[in-house]
């Protein structure tokens, strides 16, 4: 995201770095060289716990932080921050991390905490500008972002499923699993890795998929951890908002049984591409689809001790091609 020069342009971003219009949180958010970095929400705590203010702010050593952004969203029943606000400002500033703003939105009102002109930034606040008119959500639209959800009732709603497709179900069930034990299990990895990398080709070129074969292909063969591991390493910085799409209807249109495989390839794109608070979610969607798939609770620990999106990059510099060897051969 490009520089924030205003308390106008740190409001208007925030939603884009959490996915949605965040109400009763706390965000803390990264600067590394002036450029954003991390950004974590959290429920607005209703007391100040020194454990999680501690982990917050160590969150911002981890990631090489040479500045922070705090912004507060109170919840009505709460009318002063300073509880919160201060010791978590103290814990940053003693790890050497500057803070380079503070703002507090209240009831439609905001303020920074850091300015103590009055005439600018008054106790009760100023109205909330147009966020829509903030030049920040142009860039960010001109670059392909979607605009950020409602709220998290509708980001949530936004990964349900959809109406069950009984056709995609049979043809799914008519491809029997994986004898681990017979010859052909190279074979079979490979047609479906071919078959996520056409799946892709599709959703570049037309941005959808009508090949029910296709689909259930890609989502019988995705039970195979080497084809999932195979589909997680094609991510590039071309390929990622189609990949983002694509997992995303995946996800929505896979039955019962077969979600979660596809709902950690989205958890994990959209955090590559800076939608943690989605990811999240996604990892829910896993989680409810099969509560021990082991590839979301590594995600789950990842994401919660906030590993750079960049990690991803190296991770599948490192494993790609091994993978690939293993299904295609040296």
């Amino acid at each position: 995201m490009t520089t924030l020069t205003s308390p106008h342009d740190l409001l208007a971003a925030v939603p884009f770095l959490v996915g949605y219009h965040p109400t009763d949180s706390l965000v803390l958010i990264s600067l590394i060289d002036e450029r954003i970095g991390l950004a974590m929400r959290v429920d607005f705590p209703t007391e100040a716990d020194p454990e999680q203010i501690d982990s917050l702010a160590s969150h911002l050593v981890r990631e090489k932080s040479d500045g922070a952004l705090i912004v507060a969203y109170l919840p009505d029943s709460i009318s002063e921050s300073d509880y919160l606000l201060t010791p978590l400002q103290e814990a940053i500033e003693l790890r050497g991390v500057p803070i380079r703003e503070c703002l507090e939105i209240k009831k439609g009102n905001w303020r920074s905490l850091l300015c103590a002109d009055l005439h600018c930034c008054p106790t009760s606040g100023n109205p909330l500008p147009e966020l829509s008119d903030s030049r920040i959500v142009a860039e960010q639209v001109v670059r392909g972002r979607r605009l950020p959800y409602k709220d998290l009732d509708e980001m949530r709603a936004s990964l349900t499923s959809l109406k069950p497709d009984t056709i995609l179900n049979r043809k799914i069930k008519a491809f029997p699993e994986i004898d681990y034990e017979s010859n052909a299990v190279r074979e079979h990895q490979r047609d479906g890795a071919l078959a996520v990398t056409q799946l892709l080709a599709d959703f570049q070129s037309d941005g959808k998929c009508e090949d029910r074969d296709l689909v259930a292909r890609v989502l019988a063969r995705l039970q195979d951890l080497q084809v999932r591991d195979y589909a997680m390493g094609i991510t590039t910085s071309e390929n990622i908002e189609s990949l983002q799409t694509m997992w995303h209807w995946l996800m929505r249109a896979a039955p019962k049984g077969y979600i979660a495989p596809v709902a950690t390839l989205f958890a994990a794109v959209a955090y590559e591409n800076g939608d943690g608070a989605l990811a999240g979610r996604a990892l829910d969607r896993a989680f409810e689809d099969d509560l021990t798939y082991s590839l979301a609770k590594l995600l789950r620990r990842v994401f919660a001790a906030g590993w750079p999106p960049e990690s991803f990059t190296r991770m599948r510099g490192e494993l790609h091609p091994k993978i690939c060897a293993a299904i295609f051969g040296e």
